[in-house]
């Protein structure tokens, strides 16, 4: 391997210290060498994964921008192809490993052609490994934490005419002014914070991702600003824990008072995703209640009904704390809708267990829940423990799961038959030119009829006929 090349280190990506965050707010400036670097070539991204890799992808979309390329809509026509990862699951890990895979006859085709791979993935040493021994069609591997030095790494793949590899594993800090491709033009996505310090027993993020670190507010609400000024309805505030926001800077409550400073804002509409219950503050629910531009839907990751399990995932709170919760936010909000992440076959889960998981499914009766099998990642706690759970028990487990979350989502649709809901629109059906979708205030999708209606308006749509999954309706 080069010696040129910074590789991914677990055991560093590990580590939390009391080490000051780095902030750089200063205006982004790119290095003249760079601006003329894509002239006449077109880039192209694959994004896989969580909101926080869409944003990441808006983010290397714009230096790409500033580098002078254009957004190609093809492999084909593409002279720079990335493929932003998600390691969050085995199978996220495969899909990427199938789409290398499908790119090398392109590089066949064209050598001038640069294929690069960032996200998650790339901050599993296993991964990097696998991909410099296996997949020779990659030229530029690079990590979470130096997307802002996209523009020098193209540069060094372009003219060394060598693979570039620099993936840092530290804790992380906050580089504010990057240039941006918003790739929606009504719904934006908005980082508050960063990385994750739970250390759930099955999860990779906080080695992917870096330690829990926040944006400063005035920078978010700069932000904010900015975008309801070039007309954006909606924004979704981001976080692998929205609800530590703050703490890094010693805020008492400071999601709860970040949430009301946006809400004061007057953008029509406010989400935010991943809500962790163990840092549920009153001051949150206060406000969440308070305030009708913050979006009555709650995504709450439950995990399991079973308290022994949620120990031995590492979740910090007990299925009656959860209870205590959502009570709490339906008496404050009766019309609130939640959804959340459930994982069967977890180790050492028993039918009992899983059974419990089933009550309180039953109980919740969410309005949207993501399943899964659980899918163990090298280096995190849970990876080794005996997985004494068959594969065809995890299967029948999820079946099992999933035709109960099915049937309470249709529960929970029917009761918006015949109502009037306001839906901000996505646009138009590209089958029908009269079919239109979007979301409800409570994350419904609705795919509904009407004429001459424009993408971004928020408008009344009588729902028609609930489904499963979605809603019918008319334009009001």
């Amino acid at each position: 391997m080069s010696e040129h090349w910074t590789l991914p280190s677990l055991k560093e990506a590990k580590k939390r210290n009391r080490t000051q965050v780095q902030f750089s707010r200063e205006e982004y400036e790119l290095d003249e060498k760079y601006q003329s670097l894509g002239q006449h070539k077109r880039y192209i991204i694959h994004t896989y994964g969580c909101q926080a890799n869409e944003r990441d992808s808006e983010t290397i979309a714009g230096l790409l921008e500033a580098m002078g390329f254009e957004l190609s809509t093809s492999d084909e026509e593409a002279d720079i192809i990335l493929l932003n990862t998600c390691t969050i699951r085995e199978n996220a890990v495969n899909k990427v490993y199938g789409q290398i895979g499908n790119l090398k006859h392109l590089k066949q085709r064209n050598p001038e052609l640069i294929i690069g791979i960032c996200g998650c993935m790339t901050q599993e040493e296993v991964v990097v490994k696998t991909i410099l021994e296996t997949y020779h069609q990659v030229d530029l591997i690079f990590g979470t934490h130096n997307i802002h030095r996209l523009p020098e790494l193209v540069h060094q793949t372009m003219f060394s005419k060598e693979r570039t590899v620099e993936v840092f594993s530290k804790e992380g800090d906050i580089i504010e002014n990057l240039p941006a491709h918003r790739f929606g033009n009504y719904k934006a996505w908005i980082n508050i914070m960063y990385g994750c310090d739970k250390f759930c027993t099955y999860c990779i993020v906080p080695y992917t991702r870096g330690k829990e670190r926040s944006r400063l507010t005035e920078d978010i609400l700069k932000e904010i600003e900015e975008v309801k000024a070039d007309g954006y309805q909606e924004i979704t505030l981001l976080g692998q824990n929205v609800n530590a926001y703050g703490k890094d800077l010693g805020i008492d409550d400071g999601f709860g008072k970040l949430l009301e400073e946006v809400a004061k804002t007057g953008i029509p509409r406010i989400r935010f995703t991943t809500s962790h219950p163990w840092d549920f503050t009153e001051k949150m629910l206060e406000v969440i209640a308070q305030y009708d531009n913050i979006m009555p839907y709650i995504h709450l990751p439950l995990q399991s009904g079973n308290n022994d399990i949620l120990k031995l995932m590492g979740r910090r709170y007990t299925v009656e704390e959860y209870t205590e919760i959502y009570l709490k936010l339906k008496e404050l909000m009766p019309n609130c809708a939640f959804s959340t992440d459930i994982i069967v076959g977890f180790p050492n889960e028993t039918d009992e267990q899983f059974e419990d998981t089933l009550r309180m499914v039953d109980y919740f009766q969410f309005d949207n829940v993501y399943t899964f099998i659980f899918s163990s990642r090298e280096g995190t706690p849970a990876a080794r423990m005996e997985d004494n759970v068959s594969m065809e028990t995890k299967k029948e487990r999820l079946r099992i799961l999933n035709e109960h979350t099915i049937l309470h989502a249709y529960q929970k649709n029917l009761a918006y038959k015949d109502k009037v809901v306001k839906v901000l629109v996505d646009g138009l059906s590209k089958k029908n030119k009269d079919v239109y979708s979007g979301y409800t205030d409570t994350q419904k999708l609705v795919n509904f009829t009407g004429h001459n209606i424009k993408e971004g308006q928020i408008i009344d749509v009588r729902i028609t006929e609930p489904k499963s999954y979605f809603l019918l309706g008319e334009a009001v």
